[in-house]
C-alpha cells in the first residue's frame, strides 16, 4: 500500500505540467472541451506507456516521462495550419529518429563531454530555469493573467509549500515521503474554501473510455511538420541527457553510455507511440527528480506503479479530470520545493567534485547568466531566428549546457 501511495505522489508532482500541454495546445488550435479530453487522456496513456518502456528496457532509472513543454510551439503551428494529423506523422517519424539515435549510440558518445562542472551546471539549470512557471503558478498567472486572484492564490501557495517543507523535514516514518500528498490535499481543500477549483473539466469527461488509436485520422507525413518538430526533439535530447544525470547523482545511480543510449531510444518509441494515440512528445520529467531528491525515495518499482496510475486514469478521465483541476497555486507551493531542491543538488555537485579556480568559476558564471537570460528573450525577438536556434534558446538548460560543454572544451 505505501508503493502505490508512493507512486500516486509521483503522478500528482507531474499531473500538473503534463495535463498543461493538451490543454494549452488544444485551447491554441481551437479544439473543443471534448476534444482537449480526448487528447488528455492519449497524454496520460502514452505517458504511462513511455514511463514503464523507460523503467524496463530504457536507462532503468527511476524516472517519470511526461509532456514535454518542447513540442508545444511545434504542435500548434502544425495544429493550426496542416493538422493534427501532421501532427501525428511528425511524432511518429521523429520518434523513430531519435529511437535510432539511441539504439546505434550516437547519444551515449556525448557522455564524456559532462565533466562534473558540467553536469553540476547543467543540474542547476534544470531546476532554477523553472523558477519563473513556479513563480507563475503561485500568482495563477497562466489562469487570471489580470491579476484578480492574487491575494487567494498566493496564500493558497504558502500554505502548500509550507506544508510540503514541514512534513519533509519534521514528519517522522511513512508520513516523511508524503510532502506532496500532504500539501496538494491541504491546497486543494483551501482553494475550495476560496471558489479556485473549477470542475468544468471533471464534468466534460466520460467515467470511462478506451483510449483510441489515431484519433486525429489517418497520419499525414508532411516534410515540414517533421522538420519542425526535430528542433523540438533535439532540445527534448539535452534536456534528457541532463536529466539523467541529475537522477544519477540523486539517487546516487551508475551512468554510462549503454543508459544513457536505451533511455534515449526509449524515448523516441515513446514518442511514436504518443503520435499513434494522438498525444503529445514525451521526455523525462524534472518534476519528479525534484520529488526524489526532496523524498529520498529512488524506487524504479514506485516509478512503475505511478506509470500504473496514469494508464489507470487514462481509462477513467473522470479521476484525470479531477486532478486536472487542481488549481495552479497548489503546484505552485509544490514546485516552488521541487524545483529548488533539483537546482540545489547540482550546487552540491559543484562543491564536492569541482574545484573553483578561475576558470572554473568563470565557465559557472557564464553559462549559468546566459541559461537563465536566454529564455527571457520575447517571442517576437526569437521569431528572427531560425527554427532551430530560437529552439533552443528558450530552453534556458539548453543555452547554459552547451555553452558550459563549448568553454569546458576550449578553455583547457
Amino acid at each position: 500500500m505505501k508503493r502505490i501511495v508512493l507512486g500516486f505522489q509521483h503522478v500528482l508532482a507531474m499531473f500538473g505540467a503534463t495535463v498543461t500541454v493538451p490543454l494549452v495546445v488544444g485551447s491554441a488550435i481551437g479544439l473543443s472541451l471534448s476534444e482537449i479530453a480526448v487528447m488528455m487522456q492519449a497524454v496520460l496513456f502514452a505517458m504511462g506507456i513511455a514511463t514503464l518502456l523507460q523503467t524496463f528496457i530504457g536507462s532503468k532509472f527511476p524516472i517519470v516521462q511526461g509532456s514535454s513543454f518542447a513540442f508545444i510551439p511545434g504542435l500548434i503551428a502544425i495544429g493550426s495550419g496542416i493538422g493534427l494529423a501532421a501532427a501525428e506523422g511528425a511524432l511518429i517519424v521523429g520518434g523513430i529518429i531519435e529511437g535510432l539515435t539511441g539504439a546505434l549510440g550516437l547519444i551515449g558518445k556525448l557522455k564524456k563531454l559532462f565533466s562534473p562542472l558540467v553536469t553540476g551546471i547543467t543540474i542547476m539549470l534544470v531546476g532554477f530555469s523553472l523558477a519563473n512557471v513556479a513563480v507563475m503558478y503561485t500568482f495563477n498567472y497562466y489562469a487570471d493573467a489580470a491579476g484578480t486572484s492574487i491575494l487567494p492564490s498566493s496564500i493558497i501557495a504558502i500554505v502548500t509549500f509550507i506544508t510540503t517543507i514541514l512534513v519533509a523535514l519534521k514528519a517522522k516514518g511513512t508520513y516523511k515521503t508524503m510532502p506532496v500528498i500532504a500539501g496538494v490535499v491541504v491546497g486543494y481543500i483551501l482553494s475550495m474554501a476560496f471558489g479556485l477549483v473549477d470542475f468544468s473539466l471533471v464534468k466534460s469527461m466520460p467515467i470511462v473510455s478506451l483510449p483510441k488509436l489515431l484519433p486525429w485520422g489517418t497520419p499525414v507525413f508532411d516534410v515540414s511538420a517533421i522538420i519542425i518538430l526535430l528542433f523540438a526533439f533535439m532540445v527534448s535530447i539535452i534536456e534528457s541527457v541532463g536529466d539523467y544525470h541529475a537522477i544519477s547523482t540523486i539517487a546516487d545511480l551508475p551512468i554510462d553510455n549503454k543508459k544513457i543510449n536505451n533511455g534515449i531510444a526509449s524515448e523516441g518509441l515513446s514518442c511514436s507511440i504518443a503520435g499513434v494515440f494522438g498525444a503529445c512528445g514525451t521526455t523525462s520529467y524534472s518534476e519528479n527528480i525534484g520529488l526524489v531528491a526532496l523524498t529520498r525515495v529512488s524506487s524504479v518499482q514506485v516509478v512503475q506503479i505511478g506509470a500504473g496510475i496514469l494508464i489507470l486514469f487514462s481509462l477513467i478521465p473522470k479521476f484525470s479530470g479531477l486532478l486536472a483541476s487542481i488549481p495552479a497555486p497548489v503546484l505552485g507551493g509544490l514546485t516552488t520545493a521541487l524545483y529548488g531542491m533539483i537546482g540545489v543538488t547540482g550546487l552540491k555537485l559543484i562543491k564536492d567534485r569541482v574545484e573553483l579556480n578561475d576558470r572554473n568559476t568563470l565557465i559557472l558564471a557564464s553559462s549559468l547568466v546566459l541559461g537563465l537570460g536566454a529564455p527571457q528573450l520575447p517571442a517576437e525577438f526569437l521569431a528572427n531566428f531560425p527554427q532551430i536556434i530560437a529552439s533552443i534558446l528558450e530552453s534556458g538548460m539548453a543555452v547554459g549546457a552547451i555553452s558550459a560543454i563549448i568553454m569546458d572544451q576550449l578553455l583547457k
